[in-house]
């Protein structure tokens, strides 16, 4: 069977749409949600997608990338691109996953299908690596597994492969129906069932329930009884089961796990025989990840035998890209894990977010296992790396050098990882944004180790992905045509600079707000060019604000005749953000002013007033709403005040993190996103709907056995009566970790385990009570995470998130994580 072939027209008919096609035979092959991901504009097919934000706002974007094809429902934006091929639909959603419906009945390979709450990508690599020996295999890029990123993953099929893998996840009810018709498993796994989207349903079983329809016409379910208590057993699907449990009895019976120098063996009854798998790691997750795919293999026929020999040989799965700084001021994108083309085109959309370096390097192995010519396949490679404005490529791999010449700008090639590590003190990177990105084999990590800047064991890993949902979170609350000016003052709460920065900036934010102006100034130069307004401008940096282009905001008359002072005669309309006092009485214009500054307004030529704002107090509190009323009441009527005497309209804010949330009607021309970036939110019970960002992780350096009446730490303020174990982990007041969490106050994880400080809080160094627990040096001790959240470590020492986060050192190494 030859792959399908899909013209413009055929695309038309197979949707039933109406169209206007100028190129009736135009060649279809990549499907495009996203303008700013294209891999080959002239067979590309763009979807002007409605979600958080109007796709059809784009398709000039689309365009400027040279992509002449395109899936709209609105029919004015045909006239306006007269040598364009469009498709209209009356859902462009439903007719991308309708076209990857039908390209999937076209084909008749084995399909895995998983879904749960946890693990789902994790067990689908793995699974990969377990049966890549005897299948061609296809497989979700990442973790797509949304209501786009199922079609997107599933599209991929081609005639070669043998066999798909795919995972599906829902976040509300009536989802999974229509990703169950998409990849129409016959082999159907359940991760788990946790809280993860519980915010979209009424219970755990109508979620559960809801998952459980992906595998409708499944002839294999592979599942724990643990994960399905709210269901009876004849309406699990699957004309057979296949279940495993270490609680309960199951196929699968797990009766001893057994830890062993990082690795781990399995112990387990299935078909009234004992049986044994070996898994070269011991964490929880993995545990039951492995377990999974134990389970898999046995459902699908391999022996014992064959299962254990292959389980052991698992490596380590990094879906996540990791941003690190590196040597000699660059910054290092830790991708070394995979290698195929839908993962490289990922990596280097992410590699095109970062502006704080003018040079980009891709550091590339050769890719494996494509099933695709090489010339096809590194031609394709060249043409990516260069539309994707990559200025070095060093390539390592004999069968990339091979392709040298494609790539039209500077190269280096390796044979192999030895022969690069060998050249590195000879290889100049310096000021550069550098991706490792390289196929399991070739062990990049080591190389990814080399140009990463040795790091404190304390680390903040913060997620961009959460980080972006929650800025999504928040763009489906407010109404449209609502900007949104994101803050980043204070090192964006503790968790970075032009990092975060530069992720708003490709997701399209309105404004950047900044504290103080050398935060500005260090944004401008790490290629930031959105507009940013500096809250606390002071005089003497008025010069500097003005050459690097920032918006001081105006507070009083003082400072508003300062800055006209400070402006040239070549500046004309520059602009100002003017702030009001309604209550907060922090900063801002009182209503007495307002007279005397309508009288400076009119003839100050060389301003232009950009916004008015002010502050809500207490947006979150429903005690406080009167008040919360009143002062959007007197922001309304001094705004309007000085509107009527300007030229140009500015915008209006005055709704915080917590006013998007409680006061849709004060969203008006844009709104202020702070703290809810970062995943809290007072107005939300317990957060619901966003995701935790931040992790603050160090590890032990120490243990100690301690005999009775012992006591810890300086002044001798920790006592152990009945002595015990101590750890000592190494983070301490410097760091960021409060002095007022010694003496029990504050509690870590290690191990799954809370367990408390004891005695007070060094500089450097914490010491934790560990008595009764089973710790090493080198285990990792959670200082927060989502199960152990900044909100109680907070209310631990009566303070709030904000501080938490702000205190935490320059010292603590900042990683970012990126899918």
């Amino acid at each position: 069977m030859q792959n399908p072939i899909y013209t413009i027209s055929r695309i038309a008919e197979i949707l039933n749409a109406d169209a206007r096609l100028v190129d009736k035979q135009a060649f279809i092959q990549y499907l495009v949600i996203d303008s700013r991901s294209v891999l080959v504009p002239e067979n590309s097919l763009f979807f002007a997608l409605s979600s958080h934000r109007d796709g059809h706002g784009f398709i000039k974007d689309a365009y400027h990338k040279q992509i002449r094809n395109f899936v709209i429902t609105e029919e004015k934006y045909i006239n306006e691109y007269p040598d364009c091929n469009f498709i209209r639909v009356d859902d462009a959603l439903k007719a991308l996953q309708n076209l990857t419906v039908y390209h999937r009945n076209q084909f008749d390979l084995k399909t895995i299908g998983i879904t749960g709450s946890n693990g789902k990508t994790i067990v689908k690599e793995w699974l990969y690596q377990l049966l890549a020996a005897d299948y061609n295999i296809v497989r979700s890029p990442k973790s797509y597994n949304s209501q786009i990123g199922v079609p997107l993953s599933v599209w991929q099929i081609d005639t070669d492969n043998t066999l798909g893998i795919f995972e599906a996840g829902i976040s509300a009810v009536n989802e999974m129906e229509t990703l169950a018709e998409i990849i129409q498993p016959q082999i159907g796994i359940l991760t788990n069932i946790g809280e993860a989207h519980a915010e979209g349903f009424s219970s755990k079983g109508e979620k559960l329930k809801e998952k459980l329809k992906l595998f409708a016409a499944a002839e294999l379910f592979i599942y724990s009884p643990d994960y399905v208590s709210e269901i009876n057993f004849q309406d699990l699907p699957g004309k057979k089961q296949f279940s495993w449990s270490s609680t309960q009895s199951a196929d699968l019976r797990i009766i001893a796990v057994e830890s062993l120098e990082g690795n781990c063996r399995l112990r387990a009854i299935y078909q009234d025989r004992e049986i044994a798998c070996m898994l070269p790691f011991n964490d929880r997750a993995s545990i039951e990840n492995g377990t999974i795919c134990w389970a898999t293999l046995l459902a699908l026929g391999y022996s014992a035998e064959q299962a254990d020999l292959r389980l052991e040989k698992l490596s380590h799965v990094s879906m996540r890209l990791e941003l690190k700084n590196g040597i000699n001021q660059c910054s290092i994108i830790d991708d070394s894990y995979s290698a195929d083309i839908s993962s490289l085109a990922i990596a280097l959309d992410f590699l095109n977010q970062q502006n704080q370096h003018p040079k980009k390097t891709v550091i590339l192995s050769e890719l494996f296992e494509t099933g695709r010519d090489d010339l096809d396949l590194y031609s394709e490679i060249a043409d990516l790396l260069a539309q994707k404005k990559v200025n070095r490529l060093i390539g390592i791999g004999t069968h990339i050098a091979k392709y040298a010449q494609r790539f039209k700008f500077e190269t280096q090639f390796f044979e192999d990882t030895n022969a690069f590590i060998d050249a590195f003190p000879a290889l100049h990177f310096n000021h550069e944004t550098i991706l490792v990105k390289g196929a399991r084999r070739f062990e990049f990590g080591r190389i990814s180790k080399l140009l990463t800047q040795k790091i404190h064991d304390t680390v903040l890993e913060i997620d961009l992905n959460a980080m972006v949902g929650n800025l999504q979170f928040y763009r489906s609350k407010i109404k449209p045509g609502v900007k949104i000016m994101a803050m980043v003052k204070a090192f964006s709460y503790g968790s970075g600079s032009f990092e975060i920065a530069n992720l708003l900036q490709f997701h399209k934010v309105d404004y950047l707000a900044v504290a103080y102006a050398d935060e500005g100034i260090a944004l401008r130069k790490a290629g930031i060019t959105l507009p940013i307004m500096v809250m606390s401008p002071e005089e003497s940096a008025f010069e500097a604000i003005i050459k690097h282009n920032l918006e001081p905001e105006i507070y009083s008359l003082e400072i508003f005749n300062s800055f006209l002072k400070a402006l040239s005669d070549q500046n004309y309309d520059y602009p100002i953000h003017l702030k009001i006092d309604s209550g907060m009485h922090r900063l801002g214009f009182d209503e007495q002013d307002i007279d005397k500054l309508s009288e400076l307004l009119k003839d100050a030529q060389q301003i232009k007033v950009q916004s008015i704002f002010s502050h809500l107090v207490a947006s979150g509190a429903s005690e406080h709403d009167g008040f919360t009323q009143q002062q959007i009441d007197k922001f309304n009527l001094i705004a309007n005040k000085l509107t009527a005497i300007l030229s140009c309209k500015p915008l209006l804010h005055i709704a915080n993190t917590s006013g998007i949330s409680r006061w849709p009607d004060a969203q008006m021309d844009m709104v202020r996103l702070g703290i809810g970036l970062y995943g809290f939110d007072s107005a939300l019970s317990n957060n619901r709907g966003l995701q935790t960002t931040m992790v603050l992780k160090t590890t032990v350096t120490q243990i100690k056995t301690l005999d009775a009446g012992e006591t810890v730490g300086y002044s001798r303020s920790g006592v152990m009566p009945n002595g015990g174990k101590i750890a000592t982990v190494k983070i301490g007041y410097a760091d960021g970790y409060s002095r007022a969490f010694g003496n029990g106050i504050g509690k870590m994880l290690i191990n799954g385990y809370l367990v408390p400080t004891i005695g007070s809080i060094c500089m450097d160094m914490t010491m934790l009570d560990i008595t009764g627990i089973d710790v090493k040096p080198g285990d990792e001790a959670i200082v927060f995470n989502q199960e152990h959240s900044i909100i109680e470590l907070a209310k631990q020492i009566n303070t709030i998130p904000y501080e938490i986060l702000t205190n935490i050192s320059q010292r603590v190494k900042r990683v970012y994580f990126y899918e």
